[in-house]
């Protein structure tokens, strides 16, 4: 499967501990990061995984840190937002993928359970225990996804920052992708896009709910430090 990682952002919430480096690449240990965790759990489930990283922030570093895997650079990176870092690696948005934001850690019973199957249509994966103080969060009804905002304050869940999707979906989101931002739509989350096609072209997406197992987005202090936890208990 293909694994799309976005790592352009400047992380700017975790100023000033992320002023030198992509949070992606925040050291769990002197020896693992953040990227570098995902990357390699991937990669022990699926022994054909193919890893497109989108940089921006401090590109440089992370060219250096990871090998073997296929760069592409949002030039942007400072007045966008995900869309247009999605849009700038829209040739690999094909066939069966998976796009993971950069700065998620999880344990690797979710990586070999969810994050590495094939799946049919479209599915995010979200956290039902999360119910207040969601980052960007998700109502549903029954199997499907209603809409995912960061403005709503009653949900079923926090988006997880994973969406999984088949041939059929990964195209519809490309050419959904690519409107947006001939509209000039650049300050969008990639996931906004989805959320078009739901209330314009009733487009079904499914949820997977993860509040069994242990990950974190990293967004803020706190956040780093979960993420070395679920590290330890994984290593």
């Amino acid at each position: 499967m293909r694994y799309i990682l976005l790592a352009a952002g400047k992380g700017t919430r975790l100023n000033p501990l992320a002023k030198n480096c992509p949070k992606c690449m925040y050291n769990l240990d002197k020896n693992m990061t953040v990227i570098e965790f995902m990357i390699g759990s991937i990669k022990k489930f699926d022994m054909n995984a193919e890893f497109v990283i989108v940089t921006g922030f401090m590109q440089e570093k992370l060219e250096k840190l990871i090998k073997n895997v296929i760069f592409i650079y949002n030039p942007f990176y400072k007045i966008t937002n995900s869309i247009a870092s999605l849009w700038f690696a829209k040739d690999y948005i094909e066939g069966d993928i998976t796009i993971i934001n950069a700065d998620i850690i999880a344990e690797k019973r979710l990586i070999k359970n969810i994050v590495i199957k094939k799946i049919e249509g479209a599915k995010v994966l979200i956290d039902s225990s999360i119910k207040q103080d969601g980052d960007y969060n998700v109502q549903v009804k029954d199997n499907n996804v209603v809409v995912m905002s960061k403005d709503l304050k009653k949900y079923f869940g926090e988006y997880a920052g994973i969406t999984k999707l088949d041939r059929n979906s990964s195209k519809k989101l490309c050419i959904e992708i690519e409107k947006m931002i001939n509209n000039e739509n650049y300050d969008q989350w990639y996931e906004n896009a989805l959320v078009q096609m739901i209330f314009e072209q009733d487009f079904k997406l499914e949820f997977i709910d993860i509040s069994d197992f242990e990950w974190t987005e990293i967004d803020t202090v706190d956040d780093l430090l979960n993420a070395k936890e679920i590290y330890l208990k994984e290593s």
